[in-house]
């Protein structure tokens, strides 16, 4: 059963970076020339990657990957997007929130899958192979950027404030995030949307 339970916990967490990445692919359309497109790039651009981590150590398994289960997560993430929509627009500061959560909440299931796989690894050869604790650094380091972006679109979203006449970007590494205010942030993020709502 060991094997079996393998195949589906793998192709499960496949199904959930499929949808983590249509969503941000839809984010990074609705957040073009912004401030925000730049960071939403590079986030994809690591799923993706890691991605492709998990995919080479399911053929190396010689697992294949479950038609269904891939396109449930495909769907699960149209779904999502159709729900958010519904609610705000699609450039708006609550999509952005519950989408970057969505994302953030797959990133932390990505980082429990390499440390459950490092573990696992003692006892099946077959796993061995990966730096589990340098992805699980990388998911760490992906889901400390996620969080940048999801407390500003909070501070954006669900506070009502003036409009701050400043215009600037956000901080571009995870370490950065201490050093800058939040309060900032979702000022600048708050900016940039209620420009969108007037124009």
């Amino acid at each position: 059963m060991g094997k079996k339970y393998l195949q589906i916990y793998l192709t499960d967490h496949l199904a959930g970076s499929v949808m983590a990445i249509d969503i941000l692919t839809q984010l990074e359309n609705s957040w073009t020339g912004t401030h925000l497109s730049g960071d939403l790039i590079e986030l994809r651009a690591d799923i993706e990657t890691d991605r492709g981590e998990l995919q080479m150590l399911m053929e190396k398994l010689q697992f294949n990957e479950t038609v269904l289960r891939k396109a449930m997560g495909w769907v699960a993430g149209k779904l999502a997007e159709m729900k958010l929509r519904m609610k705000d627009k699609s450039d708006g500061p609550l999509r952005l929130l519950e989408s970057i959560e969505a994302v953030a909440l797959g990133i932390d299931g990505k980082m429990a899958l390499w440390r459950a796989l490092d573990v696992a690894a003692e006892g099946r050869p077959e796993l061995q192979g990966l730096d589990y604790e340098h992805l699980a650094q990388r998911a760490e380091d992906q889901r400390q950027r996620a969080e940048i972006i999801r407390l500003s679109a909070a501070k954006a979203a669900l506070v009502t404030s003036a409009k701050n006449p400043l215009i600037g970007v956000l901080p571009k590494s995870a370490s950065a995030l201490q050093e800058f205010p939040v309060e900032l942030a979702g000022e600048i993020l708050l900016d940039r949307c209620e420009a969108n709502a007037i124009s």
